[in-house]
């Protein structure tokens, strides 16, 4: 499988599209203007208000809504947190933690107002990003995650990804981890550690360790909430994530990016350095990799498969619901239920892919074309695990019920993806008074006459896809009757990024006119 990771920087952000075997699979926005609160982060925050009823407690971290954190999130070493919280705000606790006492575990049924109390300063790390009403979800189970290890304080216990599936690897890997490991601090050793070295792991281990260091440094004497430690942003965790050999390419069209993550893949993972490039071609990159197009035939209420067949997707406040229709086309010479099966399996790789490209949590219930074999039921179950093996959220599936529908379960941990795929319309206001395609070439028209005055010869022109196929079906070439009126060459570029009426002009260096 050939995975490609596409960066694009525009003026409302970072978009990232993980592409594998050409097909977006996944797809982020890392806004610039995002308020903060990702999962990961690490705060410093203060007990606002206990709820016994809940058995939880609501804390003060900074966000507009008071974080939650449910008694079953503590961690069961929550004292050790609290007391080591409390001395390192007092600047009398090192990062170090070999002579620091752990203090016993905390009983699983336990009530929260017997280990918190209000008013007290704790470090908490977001668990899931605040969600509609919601504000973030916390715990104390700490954990700071590396390229080959996740570092988990107040523990000693040395876990092993389950990918991991030779027993040999598992063991040497265990060996490895308790010769390196500091006291009192545990760790997970991530899939792609494996038939890693000891000085791979080592040097994973350091890098975290002093990332606990700076977090510890920030606790003292500090008026919470306060930030501690800042996940990395989406660009450089996709990177760290999933980094393997079957990456063959990474690449940006931004020279900032560009650099800062030839830094990073130089100082974590050399042998992958040569993978990344910059993009300076004029047509733009998600166009280039074919993003753009994916994004909008695949964010819409329909997504249409290959065979004419179609699932619909619909969301509620409980859970999300997804029917799977057939279509028109009908294959006369296959058995009902064969042709039923057969859409069904095409559409559980859909699904599947939907479900990540998304990020849909939750509850969510599929309604597959109804068959009567039960061979064919259990063949489609299978099918759907498959579809979801690669997917990383974790997950239930369940068989198909009497009423011939199936049950997913999936971790949320963030706002759910949703793109408007419309077009927008152009309001009265706007810059852009038009009614129809020959008005907004009107207006093109009248922005370019205004070139024949700069001191630039070449220009590129980017358009909606709709206006440019209006302008490229022009008898005479577009680009030849400018350069006949103004003495300019003017190159005309498709761009799905832009609304209908909108459009940029550009010198040959990309310098906005």
């Amino acid at each position: 499988m050939i995975k490609e990771l596409v960066v694009h920087a525009n003026s409302k952000g970072v978009e990232i599209a993980l592409l594998e075997n050409k097909k977006l699979v996944e797809y982020h926005l890392d806004a610039y203007d995002k308020e903060g609160f990702g999962a990961g982060d690490i705060y410093l925050g203060r007990v606002k208000k206990l709820n016994p009823g809940l058995n939880a407690a609501f804390i003060e971290i900074g966000h507009e809504k008071d974080a939650f954190i449910h008694y079953s999130d503590l961690s069961p070493y929550i004292r050790s947190v609290r007391r080591f919280s409390s001395d390192a705000f007092k600047g009398e606790q090192s990062h170090l933690l070999d002579t620091f006492y752990l203090e016993p575990h905390i009983p699983k049924d336990g009530q929260i107002d017997n280990v918190l109390e209000k008013g007290d300063i704790l470090i908490f790390q977001i668990s899931k990003e605040a969600i509609s009403t919601k504000g973030p979800r916390l715990t104390c189970e700490l954990s700071i995650a590396g390229r080959y290890l996740v570092l988990v304080p107040f523990t000693n216990s040395i876990g092993i990804s389950k990918k991991i599936e030779k027993p040999e690897e598992r063991e040497r890997l265990l060996d490895l981890m308790h010769k390196i490991k500091p006291k009192n601090f545990g760790f997970v050793v991530r899939t792609n550690a494996e038939g890693l070295g000891i000085e791979e792991l080592k040097h994973d281990v350091e890098n975290l360790m002093n990332k606990w260091k700076v977090m510890t440094e920030n606790i003292r004497y500090q008026n919470p909430p306060k930030v501690l430690l800042k996940e990395m942003n989406k660009t450089f965790s996709i990177v760290r994530d999933l980094m393997n050999d079957s990456f063959s390419k990474i690449v940006t069209d931004n020279a900032t990016l560009h650099g800062d993550l030839k830094a990073y893949l130089k100082e974590h993972s050399p042998e992958h350095s040569s993978i990344l490039e910059k993009y300076d071609e004029a047509t733009p990159l998600f166009e280039k990799f074919d993003v753009s197009r994916q994004v909008k035939t695949a964010f819409g209420k329909t997504v249409t498969l290959k065979s004419g067949a179609y699932v619909i997707l619909e969301h509620t406040e409980a859970l999300h619901v997804i029917d799977v229709n057939s279509g028109p086309k009908v294959k006369k010479d296959v058995e009902q239920d064969t042709h039923a099966f057969n859409i069904n399996v095409e559409a559980a790789n859909e699904v599947a892919r939907q479900l990540r490209l998304r990020d849909i949590g939750g509850i969510i219930v599929i309604d597959f074309i109804d068959m009567k074999s039960s061979d064919y039921k259990h063949k489609l179950y299978d099918a759907m695990q498959e579809a979801m093996r690669t997917d990383k959220a974790r997950h239930v599936i369940l068989p198909i019920s009497k009423f011939g529908l199936m049950e997913i379960t999936r971790q949320r941990m963030k706002e759910q993806v949703i793109v408007d795929t419309r077009e927008p319309m152009l309001h009265a206001n706007s810059k852009y008074k038009v009614d129809q395609p020959l008005q907004i070439i009107d207006n093109i028209k009248s922005e370019l006459h205004h070139l024949k005055t700069h001191k630039e010869t070449n220009f590129l022109l980017y358009v909606h896809p709709f206006i440019y196929s209006f302008l490229k079906q022009d008898t005479f070439s577009f680009r030849m009757k400018w350069y006949s009126r103004i003495k300019k060459w003017v190159r005309l570029i498709q761009d799905s990024s832009l609304s209908l009426g909108e459009y940029k002009i550009v010198t040959k260096n990309g310098e906005k006119v």
